[in-house]
């Protein structure tokens, strides 16, 4: 019989990281199955079955806790607590201490990841250069910065133990210098992104997929994510 196995629907991006990270972390079995979402793959039937919102990552578990048919999976936040959950590991059970962490995955997922994202884009991708979009999302990411900053003052992780809380804020800092930042003007943060990068789990989930990684991205690829509508999904009906 063949081992259980979780398909991880893949890009090498923050939002992807989260899970190869996690997944590396857990020591859980898992076979990549690269989406090439600057090419639309996204976008195909097969894949809106099992992440609807047309974004990676997503999974599918062969074997979920309880049994019965596949699970999957859509949502990096929620991959965190569900694979945390399968294992009963990096996150608490009591349930202070559970939302303690979990407070904090909703934090990166409304918070530093969109914000990081939209400063990402009008600081690299954007056809014109608009000061007040950079000053914007720039200025926002720097504010976030500081809260976690101030938050990891008085602690080695940012919600106790080392946990999903972690690992969803860690590939998000990832690309600090491409949002603006210095991570030299938050000192309680820079200590905490150098204990999580020294892990041998992360070190390993950052290098899933690097060969996958373009250097540039080209016009086709700007089309696809960046002018996506409604109509994207349904032509793919």
């Amino acid at each position: 019989m063949l081992a259980a196995m979780i398909d991880l629907y893949y890009w090498p991006t923050p939002n992807g990281w989260k899970i190869t990270i996690a997944l590396e972390e857990l020591g859980l079995p898992y076979a990549v199955k690269p989406v090439n979402i600057g090419r639309g793959e996204q976008f195909r039937p097969e894949f809106l079955a099992i992440s609807p919102n047309n974004r990676m990552p997503a999974i599918v578990d062969d074997d979920p806790p309880g049994g019965g048919a596949p699970l999957a999976i859509f949502e990096s936040g929620a991959i965190l607590q569900y694979l945390a959950d399968k294992t009963g590991r990096l996150v608490p059970r009591d349930v202070r201490a559970r939302y303690e962490v979990l407070q904090w995955v909703a934090w990166q997922v409304a918070g530093l990841g969109p914000m990081a994202g939209q400063a990402h884009h009008f600081r690299q991708y954007a056809p014109e250069k608009l000061p007040y979009a950079i000053d914007r999302y720039t200025n926002e990411v720097n504010r976030l910065y500081g809260v976690l900053d101030r938050r990891l003052s008085d602690r080695e992780f940012v919600a106790g133990e080392y946990s999903i809380a972690d690992i969803a804020i860690y590939p998000w800092v990832v690309p600090w210098q491409a949002q603006g930042q210095q991570l030299s003007d938050f000192p309680h943060l820079e200590r905490w992104f150098r204990t999580i990068e020294a892990r041998e789990a992360v070190k390993r989930g950052l290098e899933v997929g690097k060969e996958l990684r373009v250097p540039k991205m080209d016009d086709d690829a700007k089309k696809v994510l960046f002018g996506q509508t409604a109509k994207s999904v349904r032509e793919q009906r």
